[in-house]
């Protein structure tokens, strides 16, 4: 595994109790980071503290992304335990609900909103100041190739996705000249137990989009998510990167 220099550097790991989350915290701290994981399954992130302590020092904070109270929290219980952010991985999400759109409730709308987008924006907003008093930062967005062609049975997904892509655009923008470079990725499918959620005719023609042939693995992606996140990418803000084994057009 390519290491990158995070010696010194303390990094937040949303989502970070399994999958793509959990090999983006485990490449960072195979790196040198001090890493906070946040995820809302307690068992799940106890289990992942656990494991991951044996490689470098972990913190687990129990954390419902789509609740700006409940960042607000994690984000002072990680100050008071590493005094400042260098990383902000905002990967935390729900997987699409396969239906009509016209189908949706609206607590179908709601929950994706709340999950895939408004927890990206507070992810951004609790980090970005600390950031900006340190005068680096790196934040990188987990979004989708649904975001960036809209998938079909998957609207809600779809558009959260793809606000998760404009908002990185603009604000990637806005903070281009501090030091603060924030980014986003776009994953096709990749082989999490996520996916056990939508496997069947949803996940075939995800599959029959994807000239590479097979899905990708959460250990690819988080290799692209630490170089995004480390002080080796310092020319690229407020840009989408491609993880979709070739599925994506532009």
């Amino acid at each position: 595994m390519h290491k990158y220099d995070f010696a010194g550097r303390t990094a937040i790991v949303t989502g970070a109790a399994r999958g793509i989350g959990y090999a983006v915290a485990e490449r960072l701290l195979g790196s040198g980071a001090a890493v906070s994981l946040w995820d809302i399954d307690a068992a799940a992130l106890d289990g992942a503290v656990g494991t991951l302590s044996a490689t470098g020092e972990v913190q687990g904070v129990a954390c419902d992304v789509g609740d700006w109270s409940a960042q607000e929290r994690a984000m002072q219980e990680t100050l008071e335990r590493f005094g400042k952010i260098d990383v902000m991985v905002a990967n935390a999400g729900i997987v699409g609900i396969i239906k009509p759109a016209w189908e949706y409730t609206l607590e179908d709308w709601d929950s994706l909103i709340r999950a895939d987008l408004s927890g990206v924006f507070y992810s951004c907003k609790a980090a970005v100041p600390h950031m900006l008093e340190h005068g680096y930062g790196r934040i990188v967005v987990v979004s989708s190739i649904a975001g960036l062609e809209g998938a079909p049975n998957n609207a809600a997904y779809s558009a959260a996705k793809a606000g998760a892509i404009g908002y990185v655009k603009a604000i990637g923008k806005e903070l281009a000249k501090s030091n603060v470079l924030v980014n986003c990725v776009a994953p096709s499918g990749i082989d999490t137990p996520f996916i056990d959620d939508v496997r069947g005719p949803y996940m075939d023609f995800v599959l029959s989009r994807m000239p590479i042939g097979r899905l990708g693995t959460a250990e690819e992606t988080a290799s692209l998510i630490c170089w995004l996140a480390s002080e080796e990418n310092s020319f690229s803000s407020g840009a989408v990167f491609d993880n979709s084994g070739g599925r994506a057009v532009y």
